[in-house]
Order: C-alpha cells, then sequence, then structure tokens
C-alpha cells in the first residue's frame, strides 16, 4: 500500500513556506506523493451543484478563496524535493488544450525525474467553463480525446493522431517524459468515470470513500475493452477506520490519500488523544504506524 498527502494546495498550504514544510515531511517520512487540485475560476454565486457535498458548495473554497495553480505549485516543489511524486487530484482536462498540457505536463516529468501523477476529470462547474470558454456539453467525449491525443503526443516517435477533436500529423513535442508516458488517473465519483477508467485510465481515483461498486465496473469495463483490468491502479481515500486498510489493500486498492486538514483529528485516530497541530509531527506519527 502506498501513502499520498491531500490536497496540499488548499486551505493554510496555499502560503508557499507551509506547503514546502509539508510536501519535505511527506517526503521525509515515505509518503508515496501529494496531490494537488485545480480551479482556475470560481465564479461568484455560481448556481452548480458541487457533487460531493450535501450544501452544493465547496466546502473550505469560495471566490475568495487562494487556490494556486497544480502544474506551477508541482514545479515549485519538484524544485525542493528528490523522491515525493507529485500529482493532480484533479486537472480539468476538459478545460485545457491537450496539445499545451501535454507539453507543460512532460516537461515537468522530465524535470522532475518521472515524478508526475496526472489525475485528471470532466469537471462540474458550468459557469467556471463559460469563463474559460471551454465546452461544457462536450467535457466528457472531449476529456477522452484529449488523453488519448496526449498519450500520442507522449509515446509516439512522430506524433500523429485524429480524433474527434484533437488532429495533427507528425506533431514533435519534446522533451518526452521520463518514463515514456505519465499516467493517467481518472478521477470522479461517477459511473461515467469508472467507465473511463476502465477504458483508458491507467488509474482511478474517486473523490470520496472507497466505493466497491465504482472500482469493480472499473473492472468490469476494462475487460470488455480488452483491457487487463490489473493495470488499473486504484486510489482511495484514507477510511475513518485505519482497522479496515487491510481489507481495502485486498479488494485491490494500492494508494491511499490521507487529507492534510483536521490535522489533530487525524493525530487521534493514529495515536491517542495529544493536541498535535504541527503537520511534520503528526506526518512522523503517522508513518510510524
Amino acid at each position: 500500500m502506498k501513502f499520498g498527502l491531500r490536497y496540499c494546495n488548499t486551505g493554510r498550504y496555499t502560503d508557499t513556506a507551509k506547503a514546502a514544510e509539508l510536501v519535505q515531511a511527506g517526503e521525509a517520512a515515505g509518503f508515496e506523493s501529494a496531490w494537488t487540485v485545480e480551479h482556475t475560476i470560481i465564479p461568484e454565486g455560481y448556481e452548480s451543484s458541487y457533487p460531493y457535498s450535501d450544501t452544493g458548495k465547496m466546502p473550505g473554497i469560495d471566490a475568495a478563496t487562494d487556490l494556486p495553480d497544480p502544474l506551477i505549485w508541482m514545479a515549485y516543489m519538484a524544485s525542493i524535493t528528490s523522491k515525493i511524486k507529485l500529482a493532480t487530484g484533479i486537472l480539468i482536462l476538459s478545460q485545457h488544450s491537450p496539445v499545451v498540457c501535454a507539453k507543460q505536463v512532460a516537461t515537468l516529468d522530465a524535470m522532475s525525474g518521472g515524478r508526475v501523477l496526472l489525475g485528471i476529470g470532466v469537471g462540474w462547474l458550468r459557469e467556471e467553463f463559460e469563463i474559460i470558454g471551454a465546452n461544457f456539453e462536450e467535457r466528457g467525449p472531449r476529456c477522452d480525446d484529449y488523453m488519448k491525443a496526449m498519450r500520442a503526443l507522449w509515446q509516439m516517435e512522430r506524433p500523429s493522431y485524429d480524433g474527434q477533436f484533437v488532429k495533427f500529423d507528425g506533431a514533435y513535442c519534446r522533451p518526452k517524459p521520463t518514463n515514456g508516458t505519465v499516467p493517467l488517473i481518472v478521477g470522479g465519483h461517477s459511473k461515467a468515470a469508472a467507465r473511463r477508467a476502465g477504458r483508458l485510465g491507467d488509474g482511478f481515483f474517486p473523490a470520496r470513500g472507497n466505493p466497491q461498486e465504482l472500482f469493480a465496473l472499473a473492472r468490469e469495463t476494462a475487460i470488455q475493452h480488452g483491457r487487463d483490468p490489473a493495470e488499473i491502479e486504484f486510489t482511495a481515500s484514507l477510511p475513518d477506520n485505519l482497522d479496515d486498510i487491510p481489507a481495502l489493500a485486498a479488494a485491490g486498492v494500492k494508494r491511499l490519500l490521507v487529507p492534510v486538514t483536521g490535522a489533530a483529528g487525524l493525530a487521534n485516530r493514529i495515536r491517542g488523544p495529544e493536541d498535535l497541530t504541527n503537520w511534520t509531527d503528526i506526518i512522523e506519527r503517522f508513518a510510524d504506524v
């Protein structure tokens, strides 16, 4: 089982010094990865409903909240670390140019020594798409097409691709990722996301909980498309009861993400009631469990 930290570009960790302390402590303690989130724009008074909250609003994030760009944040953290992987959970791929994004991600991966995990999703905030000028209605098929196009740019010696939304022939895009490609981890807590992971993903990360029915759907979809379901790496959130971790491992979950908010509560779940607020101490305690 691998352990990551989430979400490291939010809350107090929008402060560069605090974020650096967090990620360096995580690396020293043996955490495999540090995960970020993306919203380019938070429209004031948005009416779209956030799918992971009863209120329909993102907890702790509003129009006045700092939320650094994940790729730039990851580039900075790559420069002050050497081993920990850097991940998006998620990058809203259908809001990006897949060609420009492929270039940015490949450059970051090459310069960091192959440490990028690209979690991607389709997004839910219609107003954000409208401000950016991206197509909200087509976000699903665009995400599929963009994933394929980016892999072509990363993996092919002479990249060519003829998709529904992206077409190029002999489009050289260098540098290449360190390991020949970058893992594309599909995020989302829906059947559509599970099917996308089964068709196209290197991994699958439902945003909340540990939904075994979605993991099963991803596996079934992989088989239907002639893929080996064992090639899909499942990531999940840390369970409320840490005693559930062995069962999750037995069910095929390979990575658990530890929240970097609610630090004192997490410390209490790990080793007793001490009031710890220093994340360096909490990370070291977690690493000892």
